[in-house]
């Protein structure tokens, strides 16, 4: 499958050795017919990629940064739950729409590999958590629901790429259970009058506000502040 969108060697093979995957798997894209694919003699791939590793790391991350491109085309609106959602919907269909390439970049992890646009699309989640905390209605440090989000969100598209049957229920029950342990709900949902912030949510919200800079405080007594919002945010023992 060569691609004919662009005379880049990198990008055509990169591009071939994508299609190659999803028709095959990653044992389909050997250097031999990933380099026939995209049209280039061997000797340029691995003057390229080094080898069949380097050529997958480099998918992988490929494969994140047309992930993150989804990310940045989604936009924000007013409500930075409602964009939790929107973004967690997004990751689904784009693993279920790639389960080989999303299998490679979530489901096989190599420490100290991980690509740069992998860390860009944890910094848009984390951002967006931000947001959800500076509006009040983060329960958990920031880090802390970030890791439980990206968690639950991977495990449940590897959990329905291995699946036999496709369990529609499993994603939007997952993204509700993960979203009503670390948001607290706004005055709107349900009819319901807002309550006010429990000491956790006001904790984190005071966290948030403080990466503004404007607080009256020297580095050293916003660190200590921070390290004592931190407990009180913590979940009891």
């Amino acid at each position: 499958m060569t691609s004919e969108k662009t005379s880049d060697p990198r990008r055509r093979i990169l591009e071939a050795a994508a299609g190659l995957l999803a028709e095959g798997g990653a044992e389909a894209a050997s250097t031999r017919a990933v380099a026939a694919a995209a049209g280039v003699q061997a000797p340029t791939l691995y003057r390229l990629f080094g080898d069949k590793q380097g050529l997958l790391d480099a998918l992988a991350a490929y494969g994140f940064e047309r992930y993150l491109a989804d990310k940045q085309e989604l936009g924000a609106t007013d409500d930075p739950v409602a964009d939790l959602r929107r973004g967690w919907d997004l990751h689904v269909d784009f693993g279920l729409a790639r389960p080989a390439l999303y299998v490679l970049m979530y489901g096989t992890p190599r420490p100290g590999r991980r690509p740069a646009a992998a860390d860009d699309a944890y910094a848009m989640l984390c951002s967006l958590l931000e947001r959800v905390a500076r509006a009040g209605r983060l329960r958990l440090p920031v880090p802390a629901a970030a890791r439980m989000v990206q968690a639950a969100n991977t495990g449940a598209v590897l959990t329905l790429i291995a699946s036999a049957e496709q369990d529609e229920e499993l994603s939007p029950r997952t993204r509700e259970a993960v979203l009503a342990a670390i948001t607290a709900p706004s005055g709107g949902e349900s009819g319901r009058a807002a309550s006010p912030p429990g000491l956790a949510e006001a904790a984190v919200t005071l966290d948030a506000v403080l990466d503004g800079g404007t607080a009256p405080l020297t580095p050293p007594e916003t660190a200590l502040l921070r390290e004592w919002l931190h407990r009180l945010a913590a979940p009891a023992d």
